[in-house]
């Protein structure tokens, strides 16, 4: 008799750390959760926090040049901290990000940025 396979549970698109790290952004901002630092960048606004996110992906591009594959990993996560904080902030969620990655594979073959002439309204 054929083995049955086994149903894998169902993953979700969005990579889970990127949604467990969403949800503790979520849960420092109401107050169900503290954290001084992420607490700190919320009070301070939008302004300050793509001044955060400009300044990781400048140490990623620093890192970069420099080779320096082990400090590249660790600018990257505080790229994606900030990133996800300044989503959080204007109400985008990161399955919002992965249907638009989702809507760019199905249309060019690969999630990559957008050619010019096709821009967003465009597809």
């Amino acid at each position: 008799m054929a083995r049955a396979k086994k149903k894998r549970p169902e993953k979700s698109p969005v990579p889970d750390r990127i949604i467990e790290l969403e949800t503790a952004i979520a849960d420092v901002r109401g107050g169900r959760k503290t954290s001084p630092r992420t607490s700190r960048l919320l009070a301070a606004g939008v302004p300050r926090m793509v001044q955060k996110l400009a300044e990781e992906a400048t140490e990623v591009v620093i890192e970069a040049v420099r080779g320096d594959r082990s400090a590249v990993i660790n600018e990257s996560v505080d790229l994606l901290y900030n990133l996800v904080v300044l989503w959080g902030e204007l109400g985008i969620t990161a399955s919002e990000i992965w249907a638009e990655m989702d809507r760019r594979q199905a249309s060019l073959g690969i999630a990559e940025k957008l050619p010019k002439d096709i821009g967003m309204g465009s597809m």
